[in-house]
């Protein structure tokens, strides 16, 4: 839903910078190479997508609580070694691998 709102205020010219940040390739550091299948630059976006792709893929979300993941040992190696994060952590803790630009 944020990145839907932030498409819909990109279109309307109320933060076009932000949307950037979003959309922009980086390089990405080596930990986030090896779990982006060997990818040399993503946008934060994108890896975002691609880190959801794997939760969904392999089942990670617990069935008792779907606002949780279970971590393997992939995932483990991007979220700061975390065992188990909630949904809601997920941006936070992807934001930390892409620094914010110089203005």
């Amino acid at each position: 839903m944020v990145v839907g709102q932030l498409a819909r205020k990109a279109t309307l010219g109320e933060c076009p910078k932000k949307v950037a940040q979003l959309i922009d390739l980086v390089n990405l550091p080596s930990n986030l190479r090896e779990f982006a299948d060997g990818q040399s630059q993503m946008s934060h976006l994108s890896f975002f997508i691609h880190v959801w792709s794997h939760i969904k893929t392999h089942n990670l979300q617990d069935p008792n609580n779907k606002n949780l993941v279970n971590c393997d040992d992939k995932l483990k190696s991007i979220l700061l070694g975390k065992t188990q994060v909630e949904l809601s952590e997920l941006p936070m803790l992807i934001k930390h691998h892409f620094p914010r630009r110089s203005k």
